[in-house]
């Protein structure tokens, strides 16, 4: 089994087909051919299915395994880049879209000025759809809500924020200096998913209170829901920070009593030692968080971000 065999096989299973494969890898389609029939040949299984192009179920494995073998690989180089000169790389980054916000920005800077070598290539998306891909080694690190339900992964606390009522100015309850659950049970409200973390947040704070909410739709992203309700379908519970500062003059957060802030987590693969370009955005994503001059309205830095990205680092 040889290195370009897997490559070629993950090369297939990211961009589609063989000829497109061939291209991602600077070679030749009957290259890539020959390399997954020599493949197929040593394992006695076939991988790709040669009337759809899609992976089979014994292709699924191998490419799951060959992604973490190749992230090794590359690895090795990372590392010895580290000892003799500039950290060089490429590292994959899930990111939730409220965090998006607010840090790539700082990340961006801090990466230009300290790490130009090292290459950032940033995936926003739902816990749901990032979790997955950071335990099939498709991502290097993200940047989740709690809790992260895959036992595969690790996390340490980055930061909280307020989970607030959004709504138009001319709402009934849009002047309150706070609201219960009790205040919110007349109205329809746009709510994220069941099942999701901030769901669960939601209906874990009001059934604790006897309430249970009147969804006017339920779905899986934050954004989507932030933009109906900015677009006059209604309010929502949302991070505080969906909220921006231009919308301000025309729509409001309101406090809820008796519920949590949610907390934003640092996540990575807990078995394995990281290449030295993810240890260094790992540690420089903790940094640009504490550090930050200015956070969003209702986030929470806590104390334990200093004193735990190191230990989040050992193998």
């Amino acid at each position: 089994m040889e290195i370009r065999q897997l490559e070629a096989l993950v090369g297939i299973a990211e961009h589609g087909t063989f000829s497109s494969a061939a291209e991602a890898l600077g070679t030749v389609q009957s290259n890539i051919s020959n390399r997954i029939a020599r493949l197929e040949a040593e394992l006695g299984s076939e991988l790709i299915d040669r009337a759809s192009g899609a992976l089979t179920e014994s292709g699924s494995v191998v490419v799951e395994r060959a992604r973490r073998i190749l992230g090794e690989v590359s690895a090795i180089a990372s590392d010895v880049s580290e000892l003799i000169a500039d950290i060089r790389g490429r590292v994959s980054l899930g990111m939730i879209g409220t965090a998006g916000r607010w840090i790539v920005p700082l990340l961006l800077q801090a990466q230009r000025e300290l790490y130009p070598h090292i290459s950032l290539r940033i995936t926003e998306g739902t816990n749901s759809v990032i979790e997955p891909q950071l335990v099939s080694g498709v991502l290097d690190l993200a940047v989740l809500a709690w809790p992260v339900a895959a036992p595969e992964l690790s996390e340490v606390d980055l930061y909280s924020e307020d989970l607030v009522l959004i709504a138009e100015r001319t709402h009934p309850l849009a002047e309150r200096s706070s609201v219960t659950f009790a205040d919110i049970e007349p109205y329809e409200i746009l709510l994220p998913f069941p099942g999701t973390p901030i769901r669960r947040e939601i209906d874990d704070a009001s059934h604790a209170q006897g309430i249970t909410l009147r969804p006017l739709i339920e779905l899986d992203g934050l954004r989507t829901i932030a933009s109906l309700t900015f677009d006059g379908h209604g309010p929502s519970i949302l991070p505080s920070t969906m909220l921006s500062t231009h919308l301000r003059s025309k729509f409001c957060a309101v406090p809820i009593e008796g519920i949590a802030q949610r907390r934003v987590c640092l996540v990575r693969r807990r078995f394995g030692f990281p290449a030295a370009p993810v240890r260094a955005i790992h540690t420089l994503l903790s940094t640009v968080v504490r550090e930050a001059r200015k956070v969003p309205e209702g986030v929470v830095i806590p104390e334990s971000v200093a004193s735990t990205e190191s230990q989040s680092l050992l193998p």
